[in-house]
């Protein structure tokens, strides 16, 4: 037996020993994770510039979001980051990263803020929600595709593009092609989201619609939250403040469409009775952030903190995915995969448009 009394079997070798093994973990994650930081860095600071060159090009103001350029750059460096020294990062930044950027997101929404809508607009927008994830497994299936990218494209559109596509894949059955289609979902739900910006707008005169209930289409079906508020702010202030206490609301749904993902893939494993509902920390502690900032009690430079913070390891998070997928890979998905994410972003609008139109 060991003597209770050597160095070995002592509190403070033990504690040496963890605080060895943490800093070796820490050197092994910090190449990954300064390319990934580094990334991300530069597609923040080419995002205006990028928005000017569109704008001298196409003469219209349309800005390219951070995300998009950090995925497209970390892309084209994939032959340099394909080496050990830098897996182990990037890892760290797709699963651990992600899941506390996921959660602190959180702190953006109030249950005030919900109940404030109205119950038929949470109606509307809960229904054309889960006919869009519906909808994503069916056309997938229709078109050849497997079920998991039928519900990362159907949960990325339903709930709020980026984010969504990234905490729908952590719950997704284990495959070779889940991070190329990943990245292709991310990339499609934000090239969709800036047309709809632009084009959205013109469908108040059609409909009839007034200020506040465009502010609402926007909102509900409108994917990635920078453009819900390019969309409603272009219009009008009231536009844009339904449009942003909708798109809100979607995000705080993120939480049941993971899980209700997450579960039904697993009950196809091994039978409903049997299958373990995933509930992955990050959604417990997202769904307490929302609890705590409804309390009012959270002063706004904590609240900007955090939202800063949330912004910063989505970004990091998104730039390792784009490092760890090539080129090919993307080009292999072909254009059913296109499809898939066209007819889910067409399902949402239409839902959103004739939910919209019975409640008027």
């Amino acid at each position: 037996m060991p003597d209770p009394a050597s160095p070995a079997a002592s509190p403070e070798a033990a504690a040496a020993d963890r605080r060895g093994q943490m800093v070796t973990l820490a050197r092994r994650i910090a190449p990954g994770f300064a390319l990934s930081l580094a990334v991300a860095v530069v597609s923040v600071l080419a995002e205006p510039l990028t928005g000017r060159l569109v704008a001298a090009v196409t003469g219209r103001a349309v800005s390219v979001p951070a995300v998009v350029i950090a995925l497209l750059i970390g892309m084209a460096l994939h032959g340099f980051a394909a080496r050990p020294r830098y897996e182990v990062g990037m890892t760290f930044c797709v699963k651990k990263l992600l899941r506390v950027a996921i959660a602190l997101l959180g702190l953006r929404i109030a249950l005030g803020d919900i109940v404030a809508l109205g119950f038929g607009t949470v109606v509307l927008v809960v229904v054309s929600m889960a006919l869009t994830v519906v909808s994503g497994v069916l056309v997938a299936r229709l078109l050849g595709r497997d079920d998991a990218y039928g519900a990362l494209a159907g949960g990325a559109t339903a709930v709020c593009g980026a984010s969504a596509a990234l905490a729908t894949a952590t719950v997704l059955p284990p495959s070779k092609s889940r991070d190329a289609d990943t990245v292709f979902v991310v990339v499609a739900v934000n090239a969709l989201s800036t047309l709809a910006m632009v084009a959205y707008p013109s469908f108040g005169p059609l409909f009839g619609f007034d200020d506040r209930t465009l502010g609402i289409l926007f909102g509900a079906s409108i994917h990635d939250v920078a453009q819900v508020v390019g969309a409603g702010y272009s219009v009008s202030d009231t536009a844009g403040n339904s449009a942003v206490i909708v798109k809100l609301f979607r995000v705080f749904l993120l939480l049941p469409v993971v899980l209700g993902i997450g579960w039904w893939f697993a009950s196809r494993g091994g039978g409903a009775d049997k299958a373990k509902v995933p509930v992955p920390l990050f959604a417990i502690v997202f769904l307490a952030l929302v609890v705590v900032n409804s309390t009012g009690l959270v002063p706004e430079p904590v609240r900007g903190a955090v939202g800063e913070a949330s912004r910063w390891g989505l970004l990091v998070a998104i730039a390792a995915l784009g490092l760890g997928t090539s080129v090919a890979a993307i080009a292999r998905v072909g254009w059913r995969h296109v499809a898939t994410v066209c007819a889910t972003t067409i399902v949402i609008l239409v839902a959103s448009i004739a939910g919209l139109l019975l409640l008027r």
